[in-house]
């Protein structure tokens, strides 16, 4: 009833005999932080509180020590083995004519900024530094706020960088978050705060002149001493933290020089900002004609921004793409689904995505998408999987208007989904530009419908610097804000809802010591006591573009969700039954095949209707799931769902009926990825023949397999998709005589789950549900914008 608080905590050791009992070495709350504080060492350094004076007010900056943080993380004997020292090129091919790029050891900044380094201090160790840093509310009401500041390596791979199970982020430092409300003039207080982030940062990063000047000795986790340079790589944040980190103005591009009524310019044409220029211009701030300078540098005039002196930094090639802020939330794609809507309508538009069939990973909006609040990153990405089969058929457009909008709709998709590629080539960024130029290319149609009268929009403009940022640092996972989200929960939310809201920050950098403690003792704790296996010894992924295809193994679980199901109920084509109407025919045929798989089509008809089957009811199952041990461990990477309709005792509908499509393999090698191998079936029944009874069927030197699936087909593959959507068209195949062509098979031959977008042939039928949509829409577009592998395997 009390919580979990420390001071329920204490009251509970404070009852007689309970912490005897438990053999505790501690009595109430305040003593157990005491052997946290005194007894158990730390990795990691201290806070401590530090004054910055701005415009003659103080104001509290609570950090670490930069150089003790990277020696942390630099020197973790959990990530020792994972370290990269130098950087590497990777080629897709013999000949090293297609460049690889997907870990930042992989980025041509590194190699440059080596080669650079080892012409004045031979034999270097580069340490690239990520810094990121966002402000965020910790409180829902009250608008109170935290500033942090997280720093982690270039040295580390992604896969531990960006898992906060990890440790592989520390947060080097909580900003001050004043408004500076007694300013009152507004141009004032933003120059003040802009002044106030840099004077903070400078403390923060001043460590680093020197050191990435000289070098200094560290020592990685094997025990190896190295003469390490500390250099600023990449600094993440969204748009507003780019400006802010650049001195750029609002509505400018933080990278290159393109004017702010250029900014739809493509291709992008403008030089990148020049470095050295705008340093030597802030340096001259004590001249009486600096403000003049700033302004002709196209740069906000602010004193001493923390990166001046830093050796080997340039800035505005620093910054990176954002996929959260840029292409979600917040940014094009949010754009894209608003413009959308306006043509599509609000209620089309709704009417649509609440008749979109279910499937894994698939979130069907019940209440429609225009009248969402506050719309989440997730709930973008997850807009973005059906957005394109949402706007086909629109009733108000004219089919070339139809085309050119989903020609652009596609584009943009395309980059999406490409830019979030694990691994890129040379040949996938070219894929990339590609892209980005057939979107402005038809880009027009958005002004012909009103929507638009320019697209000078510095986060649509950002993605012409896509290829530049890969080929520089890696892939986009490498400085994607999503992490710096994640990272908010931990070091921000969960620390100030642990103090008493009063001085919140002391209270957030003790608690946050106090985690880290416990966290590196329990691994010790697990290493003592598994005779020095460490979890983090467990291997880490390293994706090439061949995991793309992610071969899945299927899981079912060991039991049938229902153990005896009638043909009755199989047959049955109420949303209560299965709808295999076709179960029993294609049952006697596929034993008939299976015993003499040399007949032709037209004998194992005329046998299969002597087939006797001993039995009327069959073990079923509900779901197949797919998973990839090696690359993702158990999580679930796909499923297949086939079930009916669950109805409660009182007639009310728990689960609604779901059969899902599938890729199915219908010839071909077992690993053959090729289209041309490949059918799309509807799954209506996943079972498994009575052992007692298959023993009749089939002869004792065959071995039947373990779990089978009736499949009614769509026709087969188009030699080329759609022009436009560049989707791929099918429609449910018939026998001769009008029934579902249908057959049952081994599940090994199912590879993944299909989306399929009903072709709405105008307005939405009101009759049509996202229940019932795949048995009432005669033609439907594949998806390919299900997931990443869906897309990997589909679209290229």
């Amino acid at each position: 009833m009390r919580g979990t608080g420390s001071t329920a905590f204490s009251d509970l050791l404070a009852i007689d005999g309970v912490d005897e009992l438990l053999g505790l070495s501690y009595r109430n709350s305040n003593e157990l932080n005491s052997i946290i504080d005194k007894s158990i060492p730390s990795r990691r350094p201290a806070f401590y509180r530090e004054e910055v004076v701005v415009a003659g007010k103080a104001f509290d900056l609570y950090k670490r020590d930069i150089m003790e943080c990277v020696r942390a993380l630099y020197g973790n004997p959990d990530h020792c083995q994972y370290l990269c020292f130098a950087p590497e090129r990777h080629y897709a091919d013999a000949d090293k004519t297609i460049n690889l790029y997907h870990d930042f050891h992989t980025g041509r900044w590194w190699w440059a900024t080596q080669k650079a380094l080892e012409q004045d201090k031979p034999g270097a160790t580069i340490i690239p530094l990520i810094i990121s840093s966002d402000k965020t509310q910790v409180t829902l009401f009250r608008n109170k706020s935290a500033y942090p500041v997280y720093l982690t390596i270039g040295n580390l791979p992604k896969e531990i960088r960006r898992r906060p199970s990890h440790q592989g982020q520390i947060l080097l430092a909580y900003l001050p978050t004043t408004r500076l409300e007694h300013i009152k003039n507004k141009a004032a207080r933003r120059r003040t705060i802009t002044n106030l982030f840099h004077a903070c940062m400078s403390h923060l990063v001043e460590p680093l002149k020197e050191a990435g000047l000289e070098g200094v000795v560290m020592q990685s986790g094997d025990g190896v001493k190295r003469r390490c340079h500390p250099i600023l790589a990449v600094y993440v944040g969204d748009y507003p933290e780019q400006v802010l980190v650049t001195g750029v103005f609002s509505g400018d591009c933080s990278s290159c020089e393109a004017e702010r009524d250029e900014l739809d310019v493509y291709p992008c044409t403008a030089c990148r900002r020049k470095f050295r220029d705008v340093v030597d211009v802030i340096k001259q701030v004590d001249s009486e004609s600096w403000a003049k300078l700033c302004l002709e540098a196209n740069i906000k005039p602010v004193q001493h921004p923390f990166w001046v002196d830093l050796p080997y930094v340039d800035i505005f090639r620093s910054i990176t793409p954002d996929i959260l802020h840029h292409l979600l939330y917040q940014g094009v794609m949010k754009h894209l689904i608003a413009w959308l809507t306006d043509i599509c309508g609000k209620e089309e538009i709704d009417a649509r995505v609440r008749r979109l069939p279910p499937n894994h990973s698939i979130r069907i909006f019940h209440k429609g998408i225009t009248t969402l609040s506050r719309v989440s990153g997730t709930e973008h990405k997850q807009m973005c999987s059906f957005i394109l089969g949402v706007v086909t058929d629109i009733p108000s457009l004219t089919t070339l208007q139809s085309n050119t909008l989903l020609a652009a709709t596609r584009s943009l998709l395309d980059f999406l989904y490409l830019a979030c590629y694990p691994v890129h080539s040379d040949i996938s960024l070219s894929s990339l530009d590609e892209a980005l130029g057939n979107f402005h290319a038809n880009r027009h149609i958005f002004v012909e419908l009103g929507i638009r009268e320019h697209f000078n929009l510095p986060k649509l403009h950002f993605l012409a610097h896509y290829t530049d940022a890969i080929k520089l640092y890696g892939t986009t996972d490498n400085y994607n804000t999503e992490a710096t989200e994640r990272l908010h929960i931990d070091f921000a939310k969960d620390a100030y809802r642990a103090s008493n809201h009063k001085d919140e920050f002391s209270q957030m950098t003790r608690w946050l010591e106090r985690r880290e403690k416990i966290m590196y003792h329990s691994k010790y704790i697990d290493w003592r006591f598994s005779s020095g296996i460490s979890n983090s010894d467990a291997p880490i992924s390293k994706g090439t573009l061949t995991d793309l295809r992610c071969i899945y193994t299927q899981k079912t679980t060991r039991f049938p969700t229902t153990r005896s199901v009638s043909f009755a109920k199989i047959e049955d084509t109420s949303l209560k039954g299965y709808g295999a109407t076709q179960f029993t025919i294609a049952l006697k045929r596929f034993i008939t095949q299976f015993n003499q798989p040399d007949l032709s089509p037209a004998q194992i008809d005329d046998w299969a209707h002597f087939v006797v089957l001993p039995f009327r009811t069959l073990p079923v199952w509900h779901k197949i799931k797919f998973v990839n041990e090696e690359l993702y461990g158990n999580e679930t990477l796909d499923s297949v769902s086939a079930h009916p309709r669950r109805v409660s005792s009182d007639g009310k509908v728990v689960k609604c009926s779901q059969f899902d499509a599938a890729l199915i393999k219908v010839r071909g090698e077992a690993n053959s990825s090729d289209l041309d191998d490949m059918r799309i079936g509807r799954i209506r029944v996943i079972f498994s023949l009575p052992t007692e009874s298959s023993d009749a069927l089939i002869p004792p030197n065959l071995s039947l397999p373990s779990h089978l699936a009736y499949v009614e087909w769509y026709t087969k593959f188009n030699q080329n998709p759609e022009p436009y959507t560049k989707l791929y068209r099918i429609k449910p195949e018939t026998d001769h005589n009008g029934s579902p062509a249908a057959s049952i098979i081994p599940i090994d031959k199912i590879r993944r789950s299909v989306h399929l977008f009903p072709k709405w042939g105008g307005a939405v039928p009101s009759e049509w549900t996202s229940e019932t949509v795949l048995d009432a829409c005669p033609s439907f577009l594949v998806s390919s914008f299900k997931d990443r592998q869906t897309y990997f395997n589909l679209a290229q």
